[in-house]
């Protein structure tokens, strides 16, 4: 019995406790693509031609692309220290040189306008690409856009980790990261670039690294390429990925009305005559008018069909008069496009995509000056000032890290959308506390009027126009003097003692409360 009777399973606890703290691993630990065996260098998931296909052929992303393009980088860009504080010899110093570099860093036209290449080719191919163009020292001398952003081919991030350098708040840290590759294919030939900040040096024509003691002419080594993607995808993906189909149904939608002026019948009458077979001539008409009687050809053009007798008897009874019948085949002709709400429900469905009103690409009608400047403002703050920040920050950490700035920075101009009304009010309430002082209010008037203001000389200018009015009024000769004074010497011409003896004790008491207040 012992034996026959089974154990019955046991449930063990093991408690595992760590030798040692837990720390931050020393590099990203997650999975890449390249651990699934894809290839070397990726493909982009859709045809970047047929993209700018697309867009071409588009009547609204044109317009949302050139929004974006205007806005974002439209105004240029400019220079500014991080923190307001006050300007030492270095920091004029780092000023000039940041400035000077926004000025030359492309040779061949303004910096804005490469930037406003970059915006452009994001939003029509989902990526943009500048060609990055280093000094001896190391130093971003010149940045070049790529416009032909489909023929740019990259690689996963590759093998080994590599250790850099980078500036934060003037301090130099240090960090491991992989480096991607990249290859520009035209013609049949290929020129091979590297990763911006990738320290190694590489061949441009095979793509290959140098091994350490390795020298390579300056001509022959690879130059950097700056890569700016819309989202996570190795190549991007455009905003609009959504509306692909409402965008190339549009396009056939346009294409079905274009077709109506070719091919379309615009004959608006029938003539019919009636009362036996179809002769043959009428027959080639009719077959005529099927086969080429199209577009503009046949417009106010009218259709004659002519029968003659089927009558085969052969009483002499009179034979029946043809009969003559008009058809109207106006209401069967198009009178205006085809499908405009889908057009109209595709067009707005864009735009959304873009996170566009209809102010910005031309559908003002239904705006008045209220609702503009709400929509501008919301633009402003929701799509377009975190794009340049983006920008801002790509060209502050990725092209002027060499020069290892430290109190200056590359930012982008924004338009001026402050509602004039609004600024009158807060005007109003500011003076009306005593919190408004007259260099503020003359910078403020000279900003509107774009011009550029002094401060008055004087500490007078930076005090608040109410202290300034309230001490007027208590010294003698002020303005709440003088009319004591006035009203003083009316009531002593009326012989009213009482009156010109209560003014008198006010004047006191003015007089004791400026004494007092002075130091």
């Amino acid at each position: 019995m012992g034996d026959a009777k089974k154990k019955q399973p046991g449930i063990a606890v093991r408690i595992v406790k760590a030798d040692t703290p837990v720390i931050k691993a020393d590099a990203p630990t997650q999975v890449s693509l390249g651990a699934s065996g894809a290839s070397e260098w990726l493909s982009p998931a859709m045809d970047q031609r047929g993209l700018k296909a697309l867009v071409g052929n588009s009547s609204i992303l044109p317009q949302c692309i050139r929004a974006y393009k205007n806005n974002i980088a439209g105004f240029g860009l400019a220079v500014r220290y991080r923190e307001d504080i006050k300007e030492t010899d270095e920091m004029k110093a780092e000023f000039d040189l940041a400035k000077e570099w926004v000025t030359i860093l492309s040779a061949d036209r303004d910096t804005k306008e490469v930037f406003e290449s970059v915006v452009e080719s994001k939003e029509t191919y989902g990526t943009a690409y500048v060609e990055v163009v280093r000094n001896l020292k190391g130093e971003v001398t010149e940045i070049i856009f790529i416009r032909d952003t489909p023929s740019v081919r990259k690689t996963l991030p590759l093998d080994p980790w590599i250790e850099e350098e980078y500036l934060f708040r003037g301090e130099t840290r240090t960090r491991v990261r992989k480096y991607c590759k990249y290859k520009q294919e035209i013609g049949g030939k290929t020129v091979y670039y590297k990763e911006v900040g990738d320290p190694r040096v590489m061949s441009r024509r095979d793509g290959r690294y140098l091994e350490d003691g390795g020298t390579l002419e300056r001509s022959e080594q690879a130059n950097e390429i700056l890569e700016f993607p819309v989202g996570t995808e190795p190549y991007g993906e455009v905003r609009w990925i959504g509306q692909i189909l409402g965008v190339d149904g549009s396009r056939k939608a346009e294409n079905l009305n274009n077709r109506y002026f070719e091919e379309g019948r615009h004959t608006p009458l029938l003539i019919m005559i009636k009362g036996g077979a179809l002769t043959d001539e009428s027959f080639d008409k009719l077959r005529g008018y099927m086969n080429d009687i199209k577009g503009e050809k046949g417009q106010h053009a009218f259709m004659v069909l002519e029968v003659e007798n089927a009558e085969t008897r052969a009483g002499f009874e009179g034979t029946p008069a043809p009969e003559i019948e008009i058809k109207d085949l106006a209401s069967m002709l198009q009178k205006d496009e085809l499908f405009q709400e889908y057009l109209d429900n595709n067009r707005r469905r864009a735009q959304s995509a873009f996170q566009l009103p209809d102010l910005y690409v031309g559908y003002t009608t239904d705006f008045n000056r209220a609702t503009a400047q709400m929509a501008m403002e919301v633009t402003e703050k929701q799509v377009f000032q975190p794009e340049r920040r983006s920008l801002a920050w790509a060209i502050n950490h990725k092209l002027l890290s060499s020069y290892n700035l430290k109190y200056v920075e590359v930012y982008f101009l924004a338009p001026d959308i402050s509602n004039p009304d609004d600024m009158m009010k807060i005007l109003t309430v500011a003076e009306r506390a005593g919190g408004l002082t007259p260099n503020k209010a003359k910078e403020i008037a000279y900003k509107m009027l774009g011009e550029t203001s002094e401060n008055y000389e004087g500490n007078w200018g930076d005090m608040p126009i109410a202290a300034t009015r309230q001490q007027s009024y208590a010294a003698p000769g002020g303005g709440v003097t003088q009319q004591l004074e006035a009203q003083i010497k009316k009531a002593a011409a009326a012989n009213d003692d009482s009156v010109v003896a209560v003014m008198k004790e006010v004047r006191a008491l003015l007089e004791d409360a400026r004494t007092e207040a002075q130091p």
